[in-house]
């Protein structure tokens, strides 16, 4: 079983970020992490959605029985001849069962959907649809697999109804984005459309499997919007008003997340500032201690020595770059001794970094101007 898929966002991007969430309830996700293919509780209540009916019932089933008359007898597993993107990669996603035999929902069982449908573009659609059922089948007893195969039915008639709302409110989303500001009536409204749409395909119990970490993560973020908006608020007051917002949320792992990624932030900004004032090493560690714990601040502080040791060295290799540039014309001479110097002071990997870091250099002092 695997982790939620999702990191919490960072409120620097945040207007970015959001625009990525709603237009996201279109895309097909490829799941970041490997997974167990399947597994079996002997706990959890019945989750039964092979009787769940819909306004778009018919659609959907119209649509799974052309897809199910493909000839999907070249599957066994669902796993043979597996397209080049997924091949050497772990199925990620879990078929969770009862005591019963009785599927349990769960958001592992969306990310096994998307696994599948992330070769969309190398497999047609029929193929991707039979691979699905063909594993679904392989590991999971009745009834659980029918249910199983049936929610892949509505997830798919779901998918291909979510490109219409998502055209309603492109134009608005572009359009805010480029007067500085985020719509948020506009984003709550597609947010409504949306719901109402998993309404007609899902049952209450999947829409909360499939979706409840991902809304709590966009309601998050929409709220960080609408805080950093607000320009009757004064910069204390906003943080103040973000940190009760995540003081409010329900305890589970979405909020751990959030508030793990909120002191990052303060973290890396007040490591900025204290650094522009010079702070002391030791300063330095309280303060992370105080964040993140003795261990992070520790390897923090390491970190520190590296990059002040990188630095030493890096301009001991300007200095002497342009003293070889400078004293000899033969220029293919010049690179040569500079190439010799670059292996004395500098292994592989930070060999690689050093045009990079001069490119840094040069816009940092031009910036400083």
């Amino acid at each position: 079983m695997s982790n939620n898929r999702r990191l919490p966002y960072v409120p620097i991007i945040i207007i970015a970020v959001i625009i990525a969430i709603t237009v996201a309830v279109i895309m097909w996700f490829k799941p970041d992490q490997n997974a167990v293919a399947s597994s079996e509780t002997n706990s959890g209540q019945v989750k039964n959605n092979t009787n769940n009916t819909t306004s778009d019932s018919s659609d959907s089933d119209s649509g799974a029985a052309i897809l199910s008359g493909q000839n999907n007898t070249q599957f066994t597993t669902g796993l043979e001849n597996l397209p080049r993107s997924l091949q050497g990669t772990e199925v990620d996603g879990e078929i969770i069962i009862d005591e019963n035999k009785q599927l349990i929902v769960t958001e592992g069982l969306r990310r096994l959907f998307d696994y599948f449908l992330s070769a969309l573009g190398e497999e047609e659609e029929a193929v991707i649809y039979a691979r699905v059922e063909s594993y679904i089948r392989s590991h999971t007893p009745e009834p659980a697999a029918s249910q199983a195969v049936a929610i892949f039915d509505q997830y798919i008639a779901y998918l291909k109804a979510i490109p219409e709302i998502e055209k309603r409110y492109g134009n608005l989303q572009l359009q805010a984005t480029k007067s500085g500001e985020l719509d948020l009536n506009a984003v709550t409204q597609q947010k409504q459309d949306v719901s109402k749409l998993r309404q007609q395909y899902f049952s209450k119990e999947t829409i909360t499997a499939f979706f409840g970490t991902e809304d709590d993560y966009d309601d998050y973020s929409m709220e960080m919007v609408r805080i950093n908006q607000n320009t009757q608020l004064s910069d204390a007051q906003k943080e103040a008003a973000k940190q009760d917002y995540i003081s409010r949320m329900p305890d589970n792992t979405t909020k751990a997340n959030i508030a793990q990624q909120a002191n990052l932030n303060e973290l890396m900004t007040r490591t900025e500032q204290m650094k522009a004032k010079g702070a002391s090493p030791e300063a330095l560690y309280n303060m992370r201690r105080e964040l993140v714990g003795a261990p992070a601040a520790a390897r923090l502080a390491q970190v520190d020595q590296e990059d002040a040791n990188f630095d030493q060295r890096f301009d001991q290799y300007q200095t002497q770059k342009q003293r070889l540039l400078s004293r000899n014309a033969d220029k293919a001479q010049a690179q040569t001794q500079i190439n010799q110097l670059e292996q004395q002071l500098f292994n592989d990997t930070e060999r690689k970094r050093l045009a990079g870091y001069a490119a840094m250099q040069q816009q940092n002092a031009a910036a400083a101007q």
